[in-house]
């Protein structure tokens, strides 16, 4: 059994249901599997240390996760056109794995969540594409062969997808939203699968 890794960030909740749709398309392919995994807060006090298990959710990454998975799909709620701090705090600490070039070759998809329509969802998922390309990975994105690209009034772009999540935290994903996070976990793997990273 192949396993996605579906590593996120996700302080309001929307980038977590993303990332549970996402690994949802990815158990759709059959001999795959998704691999949940979160990054605690960076705290802007030196002293302050996250339990090693967070309260909820799915474990804080290591390493290890993305040594052992045979692909990557990054999620983060966009600050201020980029990645949360958090996720790309985890990012700075793969020199190693780039050294080696442990993840070389591994397709990687990006997904996003913005409080508003304009607030950057293409260059978040832009953004986060390149540490990805530094390690050699193989960006998959969504073709516009998805019809759900054509139709949607809220989030999802061919670079990943995304969704507008308006200023309340309780507004939940459009349908559309849904199926392209789907789409975007099933392309993922069989990717993974056709490049023989299972």
């Amino acid at each position: 059994m192949g396993e996605i890794l579906i590593l996120y960030y996700s302080r309001t909740g929307a980038t977590a249901e993303m990332a549970r749709q996402v690994a949802r398309g990815v158990g759709e392919v059959v001999g795959m599997a998704a691999r949940l995994r979160t990054v605690p807060s960076v705290s802007a006090v030196c002293q302050s240390i996250a339990d090693n298990i967070p309260p909820d959710g799915p474990p804080y990454a290591s390493l290890d996760d993305l040594r052992e998975c045979q692909g990557l799909a990054l999620g983060s709620p966009t600050r201020f056109g980029n990645m949360a701090a958090p996720l790309k705090y985890f990012l700075d600490s793969t020199g190693d794995l780039w050294l080696t070039g442990t993840l070389s070759g591994k397709p990687a998809a990006v997904f996003t969540s913005a409080a508003t329509l304009h607030g950057g969802h293409e260059t978040t998922l832009l953004t986060m594409m390149l540490p990805l390309l530094h390690h050699g990975m193989v960006l998959v994105g969504l073709p516009y062969t998805e019809a759900d690209l054509q139709e949607t009034h809220s989030g999802g772009t061919p670079y990943g997808a995304s969704h507008w999540a308006r200023s309340a935290p309780q507004d939940q994903l459009s349908q559309e939203e849904k199926r392209l996070c789907r789409a975007l976990g099933r392309r993922l793997a069989k990717v993974a699968q056709k490049l023989g990273k299972t």
